[in-house]
């Protein structure tokens, strides 16, 4: 397969035929639907019904319950465009460029623009944008964005990989198979914008079945109350209707709805101010009525983001927090890794100020592996690893597993930097100085 890419012919090609990295930007409901679903309803209809009675005989001071309807009307397609626009802005992807290979020339372009059988190069940190295959090089890809699992996935030649996910270590040269609608990821975030309008909860099937039920024995009621009134008393028209309205209004419990929408007005408030995104209000009550919530484990349900929260300096390695912070400093900017745990760490370095090199004479850089659980950085007189605690300390990991252990239960991803004064290293050394513990 030749690697120089597609043709400015081939691409507009395929953009005509469609064939183009567009992502889905709307939900499944447009605004006019939002206002026709909550305007025209059963219980507004007996409303609509009484108001135009009421107009006809012209005795508008009898109007007074319209603004409960309005309100209550008004509430509920708010809450829902609310909740629609949100969901229009949200992505799973944030790769607004690509480098792509087209004409045999490499450029970067917005990734809206690729097309499909696009080549485009894959590195440490880029999100892959298009469901792709691996054509050339070699990467390892976390998709915990898709799957949950955090786990680094090495990645080789015709391999496939999964719009959505990230590369973590390594560079490839991948030709795009699916891209726009047709990727993965867009599929999945076509269904984290369909709202399932369902069932409605309890309370309000409870409240829909009592207006039923009494719209259907009201019904009978005011035509007799209304011939009574015009045909028998002999009254005019409109003292025959206010006196028939005025009966009927009072059977409908329209307080209830008032009081409904404003209790889950204000519930969806609460929650909005703790970042919680409701699809309509009736999943206020709904999950007001959970008695047992199943959750899947860490990194389906939170960020897949990490940060450095606290570091403690071992009192065996006899140096200062600012000797420590110091040697940190001189790792990290040596460290040429750029996987999510290197940029918590410089977060925090840049965060404190103490982001720069001081030692100089790099000899050898370990880089960070998920099957040695370690990294390294070898300077002319003294050598650094950072890792997994068991990894690194070996033997002497006993000593402190009761400290690290401590920070395990409480959720904390734990790592060690350890030193040693051996001017290169080709392996592993047993016996290095623990200096400090990074969660």
């Amino acid at each position: 397969m030749s690697l120089k890419g597609l043709t400015s012919f081939e691409v507009e090609e395929r953009i005509r035929q469609g064939k183009i990295n567009k992502n889905i930007d709307e939900t499944d409901r447009p605004v006019w639907e939002i206002v026709k679903r909550n305007t025209f309803t059963f219980f507004n209809l007996i409303f609509a019904v009484i108001a135009i009675l009421i107009s006809l005989v012209q005795a508008w001071n009898q109007l007074i319950f319209l603004p409960i309807i309005v309100i209550n009307t008004i509430v509920g397609i708010y809450q829902e465009i609310k909740a629609k626009r949100y969901l229009d802005q949200m992505t799973l992807l944030h790769a607004p460029q690509s480098t792509v290979i087209r004409n045999g020339q490499q450029e970067k372009i917005a990734s809206d623009d690729l097309v499909e059988e696009d080549i485009i190069i894959l590195k440490t940190g880029n999100q892959i944008v298009a469901d792709a295959r691996i054509v050339e090089g070699s990467i390892f890809v976390n998709e915990s964005l898709l799957t949950g699992e955090a786990d680094e996935i090495e990645k080789n030649v015709d391999d496939k990989l999964l719009s959505g996910s990230f590369v973590v270590s390594g560079e490839a040269k991948v030709i795009l198979e699916k891209v726009g609608k047709d990727s993965y990821i867009s599929k999945l975030t076509e269904q984290a914008k369909l709202v399932d309008h369902g069932e409605d909860s309890e309370m309000l099937r409870a409240l829909n079945k009592l207006l039923k039920w009494v719209s259907f024995i009201i019904l009978p009621i005011a035509v007799i109350l209304f011939t009574q009134n015009y045909f028998v008393n002999h009254n005019t028209l409109q003292t025959s209707v206010v006196a028939m309205v005025a009966a009927v209004i009072g059977m409908i419990p329209e307080g209830l709805y008032l009081l409904t929408t404003i209790a889950l007005t204000l519930s969806s408030v609460k929650l909005a101010r703790n970042q919680v995104l409701l699809h309509n209000m009736k999943s206020i009550e709904s999950l007001a009525r959970v008695d047992v919530l199943c959750v899947d484990k860490t990194g389906t349900i939170t960020e897949p983001r990490m940060s450095v929260e606290q570091v403690f300096v071992s009192p065996s390695s006899n140096i200062s927090e600012a000797k420590f912070m110091s040697l940190l400093s001189d790792y990290i900017s040596a460290n040429t890794d750029d996987n999510d745990t290197m940029k918590a760490i410089r977060e925090f370095m840049l965060a404190k100020g103490d982001l720069q090199n001081q030692m100089t004479g790099v000899k050898k850089i370990i880089p960070f592996s998920s099957k040695v659980k370690y990294s390294a950085v070898c300077f002319e007189n003294e050598s650094y690893l950072l890792g997994a605690p068991e990894i690194v300390l070996g033997k002497t990991y006993e000593k402190i597993s009761s400290e690290i252990n401590h920070l395990l239960e409480e959720g904390f991803r734990v790592l060690v930097l350890a030193g040693t004064k051996e001017k290169f290293m080709t392996n592993l050394i047993w016996g290095l100085t623990h200096l400090a513990t990074l969660c």
